[in-house]
């Protein structure tokens, strides 16, 4: 396995310029993946508005955010192996101009369609974080590499804090194109600083892109997704439901027959199926579930009427403070996150999070009126969701090889964006069955948002029990030596990874 070059600069020692970008590195990346989640939310103060706005339905409407999540979900996966193999940074760069366009295309544009479409263009983004936690574990030394990852895995929930609020002064005090010129210039700047101050990375896996395998997947995925983000609208029962369903069994169950057959195949299905990688990604999915719950519930919690006697009628303003000590927290605790997993492993800080996660959502269910304590419960489960995410991806590192880095974190982000999807679509549905007439306006009950906070807490304690049962390092050489067999040069390159 091609081993990871130091950064340094290779004439001999570095000059102010390139200490300069080294120090930078780590920042530029970070900068990037709250960006990517910045873009991701700010569209979602004006969706009650961009009917008016744009004169198109709400149904088309909702399209700006099924675009970009189907977009993310496709491409991430897709874009994490082109830069296995033909470079990260030049694929992170990429990734980030083609959000950069959509936003440009957002501020000329008031048409829906030019919208949807520029919207797709930004899910690109979603590849930055496992494309970036790559760069990371090849250009920086083992003992800076945990507290960078697990900053980089931490800029998702950070940037959805920070976005919401920006979005809504912005949206309240200035022409809504305004938003996208300012997150136009933010992304040009991510470009430059991409290209400046970071380096590509050495580590390669040559080869054919696995073309067919790309389609597969993508088809695959769009009918899966679509039919969950849509099902609420369309019926669960309707026949576009339940025949995407069904195409998205037979389609992922053909692409994975294409994928055991290829020689270089876009996603190593072989080294997915192994406990230690197959696990991680099981328990990414039910962690993404956990997570989402808490910004979808709580944001409309707080800004239910007073009427209902539970709500707070807060502005979209303040409900994005409310939510806004959940992304400092995730910022603070990744250091710590790092620490534990360094000192237990990335397992225990896994299960550990997902625990506090369930913690977050039992300080819900005992109080949801008093606005203290829904802030205390939404910034617990961001805690957990810090050392949860955080643990993900070093889990990744430690079981594939350098190579393959890129495309298997593709795949574990993919996992937690399907949690996402899914959760979205349980909490709709638990919601629509508990709801009440407010006037001639239908609510949902306090009694749907404690049973949606149950199902979140529920599926945490889930994936804490999938992290508990992945391998860890020392049960593998425990089981190793047991058999008294020396590892396998492959196997000592894994461990070393």
């Amino acid at each position: 396995m091609e081993q990871p070059a130091p950064i340094s600069d290779p004439a001999g020692a570095p000059d102010g310029g390139t200490r300069l970008r080294d120090r930078l590195t780590i920042p530029v990346l970070a900068f990037g993946g709250i960006l990517m989640a910045v873009m991701q939310t700010v569209v979602v103060p004006l969706l009650p508005d961009l009917p008016r706005l744009t004169g198109a339905s709400p149904g088309a409407v909702s399209w700006t955010v099924t675009a970009t999540l189907l977009a993310g979900a496709v491409l991430t996966p897709v874009l994490g192996r082109a830069g296995d193999m033909y470079g990260k940074r030049r694929v992170l760069t990429a990734a980030l101009a083609l959000m950069t366009v959509g936003s440009v295309m957002c501020a000329l544009s008031s048409d829906i369609a030019v919208l949807i479409t520029a919207r797709a263009l930004q899910g690109a983004a979603a590849s930055v974080v496992p494309l970036s936690i790559s760069i990371l574990r090849d250009e920086l030394p083992p003992e800076r590499r945990g507290s960078a990852v697990a900053l980089m895995s931490s800029t998702v929930g950070i940037g959805a804090a920070l976005g919401l609020p920006l979005a809504a002064l912005v949206v309240q005090y200035a022409d809504w194109h305004t938003m996208f010129w300012l997150t136009s210039a933010l992304g040009a700047l991510g470009v430059a600083g991409v290209w400046w101050a970071v380096r590509e990375s050495p580590v390669r896996e040559p080869g054919r892109f696995d073309v067919l395998g790309a389609l597969g997947l993508a088809a695959g995925l769009v009918c899966l997704l679509l039919g969950v983000s849509q099902g609420s609208q369309w019926g669960w029962t309707g026949q576009r439901v339940l025949g995407l369903f069904l195409a998205a069994v037979v389609v992922l169950a053909l692409w994975w027959w294409q994928q055991l057959r290829t020689p270089r195949p876009l996603v190593d299905l072989r080294l997915v199926t192994r406990p230690r990688v197959g696990l991680s990604h099981v328990a990414a999915l039910l962690t993404g579930f956990a997570f989402y719950a808490n910004s979808l519930v709580t944001a409309q919690l707080v800004q239910a009427p007073k009427a209902t006697g539970y709500g707070l009628g807060l502005s979209l303003v303040a409900t994005g403070l409310c939510l806004l000590p959940g992304g400092v927290t995730m910022l603070l605790f990744s250091p710590l996150s790092a620490r534990i997993s360094a000192a237990r492993g990335p397992r225990i800080t896994l299960a550990l999070g997902a625990a506090v996660i369930a913690c977050g959502y039992v300080l819900r269910i005992a109080d949801s009126r008093h606005l203290w304590m829904i802030i205390l419960g939404a910034t617990v489960v961001a805690t957990g969701t810090t050392l949860a995410y955080s643990a993900l991806p070093t889990l990744i590192l430690r079981a594939v090889p350098a190579a393959q880095t890129a495309s298997a974190n593709g795949v574990n982000v993919l996992m937690r964006t399907i949690g996402q999807a899914v959760s979205s679509a349980a909490v709709a549905a638990v919601l629509v069955h508990h709801s009440s007439l407010l006037g001639k306006t239908s609510v949902p009950t306090l009694h749907g948002y404690l049973l949606a906070f149950a199902m979140a807490a529920a599926v945490a304690l889930a994936a804490c029990a999938a992290a508990l049962t992945i391998p860890g390092d020392q049960e593998r050489a425990g089981t190793r030596r047991a058999a008294g067999r020396t590892p396998e040069p492959r196997e000592q390159a894994l461990e070393e990874a």
